[in-house]
């Protein structure tokens, strides 16, 4: 989930929201998306059975009341994490997409599940394998060797070893996601300036 150098904080303006809004209600006229939605949304098609649970995972972290739909705000809470969110906001939403389960802790099938499922939607050649950056971040975090991560200590070991942290954000980059959105809203932007002068 790494930050788009080309987008900053005050360009999540108004203009931005309501570009935001007029692609999601024309995408979900609703107003609620559901997983189905969602999928469709990004653009996430033909995905392989852990790819489509990993997407599932992600569409839970969003859905913040748990109503199994994203509503609108939601979905700007979602971008807004991707976009300008904090580390230690960015590392709590890893942790509980990490913990599929829902125990409170990551194992190391849970971590590399997820970092095959994010290879497999990116599409790009990784510069390390899913296998390897999962044994990595075992090998390193896990102080206690008791094969699980909890919140505190993938908190604590991710802050602490910037090679991981790095290698994490890399690899759970979904900056071709967002960019998705944002360039449908500048392409949606550019045809009605192009409509407004003809």
């Amino acid at each position: 989930m790494g930050n788009s150098s080309s987008m900053s904080a005050t360009e999540l303006s108004a203009c931005k929201c309501h570009q935001w809004y007029r692609k999601f209600m024309t995408e979900c006229p609703s107003g609620q998306l559901t997983f189905y939605e969602f999928k469709k949304f990004f653009g996430l098609k033909n995905l392989s059975e852990k790819s489509n649970a990993y997407v599932n995972t992600m569409f839970k972290t969003f859905d913040i009341d748990d109503d199994g739909c994203i509503d609108f705000m939601e979905y700007v809470a979602a971008l807004s994490l991707v976009l300008k969110g904090g580390v230690q906001q960015k590392l709590r939403w890893y942790f509980k997409l990490f913990d599929m389960d829902g125990s409170g802790c990551i194992d190391k099938d849970e971590l590399l599940l997820i970092f095959k499922a994010v290879q497999a939607i990116n599409g790009a050649e990784p510069e390390i394998s899913a296998e390897d950056l999962a044994d990595m971040v075992f090998n390193k975090i896990d102080v206690n060797g008791d094969g699980e991560l909890s919140l505190e200590e993938f908190m604590e070991g991710i802050t602490a070893d910037e090679k991981i942290s790095e290698m994490l954000t890399q690899s759970l980059d979904l900056t071709r996601i967002v960019s998705n959105i944002y360039n449908d809203s500048y392409i949606e932007q550019d045809a009605e300036i192009i409509e407004d002068q003809a």
